[in-house]
């Protein structure tokens, strides 16, 4: 039933305009995807939200918008160079190209976390280690892949020593900038810098629609702390990721904490805390909270020759921070809400609703204005609503088409409020009101339905 659910999730996403496959107008092009007109409102709603809670709101935070490309010394740096590989096999049958440890835990049921090349070299010979594809057992050698996109900086040749990557991740631009940022801004620790920004990974995916993507977005803070202090920031930061996972709309009842063992933290990681979240394909990572210590600004000040340390302007102590890393990604935040907002309802009639219950908040449209009948007194009414209520709010009109299928429409878009003009409206200047989640409907006066617009939605937090 999970995995049906997931299908039409992906099934609505196409009809109605959130995600599209990308390059689809080709047939497509793997674990890419493009956002349509509501699928980029709902990704504004997440990274909105994000923004407001974690920088407009606190006085310790501020914002960066660091490059994709940064230097190739930022990589060696950080150990991305050396360290960032998946272990791939193909199978020589069907050319699928597979990652050793998923497949060896498919076929042998055990975990291959830790393991070396060579041992998992040894266990892909193990006869029941076949192809889920074309059930073969005929494997290439294991070898290490770079997870990193490389590409070249000069217009002449591909030489080794013009080569640059695509960054993996957000986090690394922060820490070239921290140095800037301490000077320039009038930050003291303990203060975080906050960005948002795409990030690209060449890895071998298992699909998953939203879940794991080549070209995906990230929402990542890096929080720099006095190492002594680093136990009571984590638990703030980790009560401050469950506070966005309920205004994001996703139930406790689908979270879940994953608190990674010692023996198989990050090199870097001194205590890594998974928010998990139950999808309809399994229990998977959605946020992630590590301790960095201060791994980073080490090894950075190493290779660029610059010191990175702090002083303390009220205790004159020199130090290097240390980090905490609050990381949420956008892609997998949008896929948690939507399998989060689906429902199917059976009506009375035997008709089957289907309805994104989002938060409010954060659905892609707020309100709809619909006039009852494509009369011009109605219209007309209805067209003034609508330019008076987009000023405030995300906000959609509709004339086609019978009223209920109008409804329809946008129960399956996630819209709360549903505003309709008719006869009445021109003897009493009242309306229509909707509610998406109970079908009840109220008269409320023209004059006071932005204010009733907006109570209701901060009164259903």
């Amino acid at each position: 039933m999970q995995e049906d659910k997931l299908k039409k999730v992906v099934s609505l996403c196409k009809r109605r305009g959130f995600v599209y496959p990308g390059s689809d107008l080709y047939g497509g092009f793997a674990n890419t995807y493009s956002y349509g007109p509501l699928g980029a409102e709902l990704k504004r709603q997440i990274k909105n939200l994000f923004w407001s809670l974690f920088i407009d709101q606190r006085d310790d935070m501020v914002g960066l918008d660091g490059p994709i490309l940064l230097h190739p010394r930022t990589w060696e740096a950080s150990g991305h160079v050396a360290g960032f590989n998946d272990a791939l096999i193909d199978c020589k049958s069907c050319k699928a190209r597979l990652r050793v440890d998923h497949l060896l835990e498919a076929c042998l049921h055990m975990d291959t976390e830790g393991l070396s090349l060579e041992e998992l070299s040894t266990l892909s010979t193990r006869n029941e280690v076949v192809c889920p594809k074309c059930g073969k057992h005929d494997w290439t050698a294991p070898r290490h892949f770079n997870l990193m996109f490389s590409t070249h900086i000069s217009k002449t040749g591909a030489g080794s020593d013009d080569a640059v990557y695509l960054r993996p991740e957000t986090a690394q631009a922060i820490f070239l900038d921290f140095k800037n940022v301490v000077d320039t801004m009038r930050v003291q620790v303990p203060f975080g810098i906050a960005q948002i920004g795409k990030a690209f990974r060449n890895e071998i995916t298992p699909g998953n629609f939203l879940f794991r993507q080549i070209e995906f977005e990230q929402m990542e803070i890096e929080y720099f702390i006095h190492p002594t202090t680093w136990e009571s920031h984590f638990e703030s930061w980790l009560n401050e990721m469950k506070k966005f996972c309920h205004l994001l709309g996703l139930s406790e009842k689908n979270l879940s904490f994953y608190e990674h063992q010692k023996e198989k933290l990050s090199h870097y990681s001194k205590r890594t805390v998974d928010v998990m979240y139950d999808f309809p394909f399994g229990r998977s990572e959605l946020f992630g909270l590590a301790y960095r210590t201060d791994f980073d600004l080490t090894q950075h000040e190493k290779f660029s020759g610059h010191k990175l340390s702090y002083l303390d302007p009220k205790t004159n102590e020199r130090f290097v921070p240390h980090v905490l890393e609050p990381t949420f990604g956008v892609d997998r935040a949008l896929l948690a809400m939507l399998c989060e907002a689906y429902d199917e309802e059976k009506l009375e009639n035997g008709e089957v609703r289907t309805v994104l219950r989002f938060h409010p908040l954060m659905a892609p449209i707020k309100v709809a204005i619909f006039p009852l009948m494509k009369k011009p007194e109605l219209t007309k009414v209805a067209e003034e609503l609508y330019k008076n209520l987009r000023k405030n709010f995300k906000a959609d009109y509709d004339e086609s088409g019978a009223i209920g299928k109008r409804y329809r429409r946008h129960d399956e878009i996630g819209t709360p409020f549903c505003i309709t003009i008719d006869f009445q409206t021109l003897e009493d200047q009242t309306v229509t009101l909707r509610h998406r989640d109970s079908m009840q409907q109220h008269r409320v006066l023209l004059s006071d339905i932005s204010k009733v617009l907006h109570q209701h939605m901060h009164s259903e937090l």
